[in-house]
């Protein structure tokens, strides 16, 4: 009995007709898959040849591994993207994520990858509320058919993965990431400065900026290398997948507070240039007008007049008599 025909009698599902058809249709394609995996083994060689030019594309190389912090240490490993390659070309398995039940806003799915050849089937059954945790901190309930979706989908994608890598032997897998970072830091036509441009761009995406990139790596971009531009790709495939976040990596308060004190310097140098400016001009008004009429400033009143003592009486005019 399948695992499939289990799961409907577990859950006490109606056997009416069109179950049973659907029970019996996907009992014959395991069969036929099973029987074609026996009549038709992989090739190891010509499996590993297809998984080693398939890495020799840049653009996936760029999005083969990911790379997060934990308990002081740099975890990295195979990328969802790279697993499905190899699933791909290592042949005779079927691997995938199904939602088993839907409910109270909430899905039962499992994730699964199955070597037909073999008969080895590695499985992990998750729950999936449907619930999207804001900037603020706060939950938001999705009814969106849609969005329920999209979200089973990105938590069934790692599920997946470490399904695949669980059926794979580990050291292909090894040996498909060394032939990516090969990729990544061999001979390219493009300049590395152009590449790091690039990759910057992207960041911003994320609101990750130059100056959290150059603290994060220790130096400024002029000294990185290609190896570096591979590091901070595999951050960013990190953080495009969901398994890590900005602040993970990258000091998002200092850079903000830097950014801040540098405005606040700036724009005091300003104000005190202003004080100077008025000051100036002041004085000169104050100096050429004395001048013109005979007399001497005596100050300046509270609204940035000047005052003159002439030194005789006047006409009740502000007008000297003599």
């Amino acid at each position: 009995m399948s695992d499939f025909e289990m799961g409907l009698q577990n859950r006490n599902l109606p056997q009416n007709a069109a179950v049973q058809t659907a029970v019996g249709r996907y009992s014959q394609e395991v069969q036929g898959m099973v029987f074609c995996a026996k009549q038709f083994p992989r090739d190891q060689y010509a499996a590993w040849d297809r998984i080693k030019v398939a890495c020799q594309r840049k653009t996936l190389a760029e999005i083969s591994c990911y790379a997060y912090p934990r308990g002081g240490e740099k975890v990295t490993g195979p990328s969802i993207r790279l697993a499905e390659v190899l699933a791909q070309n290592w042949g005779n398995m079927s691997y995938g994520v199904t939602e088993l039940e839907q409910r109270m806003g909430e899905s039962t799915c499992m994730a699964y990858a199955w070597d037909l050849e073999t008969n080895v089937r590695s499985e992990k059954i998750f729950n999936v509320k449907h619930e999207l945790k804001l900037k603020n901190g706060n939950m938001k309930k999705l009814t969106d058919p849609r969005d329920v979706y999209e979200l089973v989908a990105n938590y069934g994608a790692r599920r997946q993965r470490a399904c695949i890598l669980a059926i794979i032997p580990k050291d292909v897998v090894d040996a498909a990431v060394e032939e990516c970072e090969k990729t990544m830091t061999g001979n390219s036509k493009e300049p590395l400065v152009d590449r790091i441009k690039k990759l910057l761009d992207r960041f911003k995406e994320f609101g990750v900026t130059k100056e959290m990139v150059e603290k994060y790596v220790g130096y400024s971009i002029d000294l990185f290398t290609a190896k570096d531009g591979s590091n901070l790709m595999k951050i960013f495939n990190s953080i495009k997948d969901g398994i890590g976040k900005r602040e993970d990596y990258f000091e998002v308060g200092s850079a903000t507070a830097n950014r801040k004190s540098a405005n606040d310097d700036i724009a005091k140098e300003f104000e005190e240039k202003q004080k100077q400016a008025n000051a100036g001009n002041t004085d000169n008004i104050a100096g050429d007008t004395g001048a013109a009429v005979g007399g001497s400033v005596t100050g300046i009143n509270t609204e940035g007049q000047a005052e003159f003592d002439f030194g005789g009486e006047g006409d009740g005019n502000d007008n000297p008599t003599n």
